[in-house]
């Protein structure tokens, strides 16, 4: 269940990053925000990204141009 949706497509780094962060600090430990962005170095810096985290990113995939990253809040 996605409980956030951050739609950053159309922007370049480091903003779907930025936006990213913005959204799950919204959110709860344990829900789950959806990113999608168009940035062809979102897979790269995404997946850094929640390496420095506590979080955990549950998938990662390309649909027709679009990165789409699943990410669970840590505690």
């Amino acid at each position: 269940m996605v409980h956030l949706v951050v739609d950053a497509k159309g922007l370049a780094c480091p903003m779907p990053i930025v936006k990213a962060k913005k959204g799950i600090d919204t959110l709860e430990p344990g829900q789950v925000m959806e990113l999608l962005t168009t940035d062809k170095g979102a897979l790269k810096d995404f997946t850094a990204w929640v390496g420095q985290t506590k979080h955990e990113l549950l998938e990662a995939k390309e649909n027709q141009g679009v990165f789409i990253f699943l990410v669970r809040k840590g505690g």
